[in-house]
């Protein structure tokens, strides 16, 4: 049985994780900033929110007076913090996270999306705000339809399709004057999307990259937003998603579990959106991600920290 600690266990990631991990026999601390009700874990630990100089401290608290394992971390906010003081933990503990080079990357939706252009990854056209004169301007050289987005927000929060309708594009012209480059935008990709996971190990002879896709078959925002529902593909109707999830990752050097955003454009062909350096919302769908994490931990070949 291995003790772990989850983040965010209030949240989808979180909650979803706990449940997988009590069906599988072992034990789970959840920790949130905000008090969980009916949560699978078989403790939760109010903790300070991931800004405060205290949380760190606290999950060190946690940790050590739980007997804690295995730390996995669920919630966007701290990924980079915890990354970065993921050595700070007792020599005996594992912290689920990559390196924190590829995870602030991951974390900046601009820098995601410049990083894999210049690999060579497919990607919408993208820009920042300040890169346009106007919304018009932008739409003309993106191609159609915007998407803006902030560069660092957790989940589906402040997505918005820009588009010229009825009303003349004025709404589009309103939104497009509060932005500024905190904001990424991107052309508008039309088609099916679908939300990789992936599992990438550290290089390793005989070891193969994890990689299951889902499609999200109703979104929360309609055409935008995090997944109301999935479906798992797999074959030929998901070759290209998957070989395309698994260049990204690979591109930005990113270890462990990672939840990629993918969406086809109007010719078909998939191009990344987004990359989360964590599990998703939707791990359940594919159990062997974790299944398979749980087994190197035993083993002693975890994805994270070096033993």
């Amino acid at each position: 049985m291995v003790r772990v600690l989850v983040t965010g266990v209030g949240g989808p990631a979180g909650s979803s994780l706990a449940r997988q991990l009590r069906e599988l026999g072992h034990w789970v601390l959840g920790v949130d900033m905000q008090a969980v009700n009916g949560s699978a874990a078989h403790m939760v630990s109010l903790v300070s929110a991931s800004s405060s100089p205290d949380y760190l401290w606290e999950l060190r608290g946690l940790v050590g007076a739980h007997g804690i394992d295995l730390v996995v971390p669920t919630v966007s906010d701290e990924l980079v913090l915890v990354s970065e003081a993921r050595q700070g933990f007792t020599p005996n503990v594992e912290v689920l996270i990559a390196d924190p080079a590829p995870v602030r990357i991951a974390n900046d939706k601009f820098l995601t999306m410049t990083c894999l252009a210049n690999a060579g990854v497919a990607v919408p056209d993208f820009g920042l705000p300040g890169d346009f004169a106007s919304v018009d301007q932008a739409m003309a050289r993106l191609g159609g339809s915007l998407v803006v987005k902030p560069r660092i927000s957790r989940g589906g929060r402040g997505v918005q399709v820009l588009e010229k309708t009825a009303d003349g594009g004025r709404n589009a012209a309103h939104v497009w004057s509060s932005l500024d480059d905190s904001w990424i935008v991107q052309r508008f990709a039309p088609g099916t999307e679908y939300a990789p996971v992936v599992l990438r190990h550290r290089p390793e002879p005989g070891q193969d990259d994890l990689v299951v896709v889902l499609e999200k078959t109703e979104l929360k925002e309609g055409r935008v937003g995090n997944a109301v529902s999935v479906r798992r593909v797999e074959g030929a109707e998901s070759a290209d998603v998957a070989q395309l999830a698994d260049s990204a990752v690979t591109a930005l050097g990113l270890i462990g579990p990672i939840d990629v955003d993918v969406r086809r454009l109007q010719d078909g062909s998939p191009v990344v959106l987004e990359i989360n350096a964590r599990f998703g919302a939707n791990s359940a769908f594919a159990p062997e991600l974790l299944e398979n994490v749980l087994d190197r931990f035993v083993a002693g070949r975890m994805t994270g920290r070096p033993a």
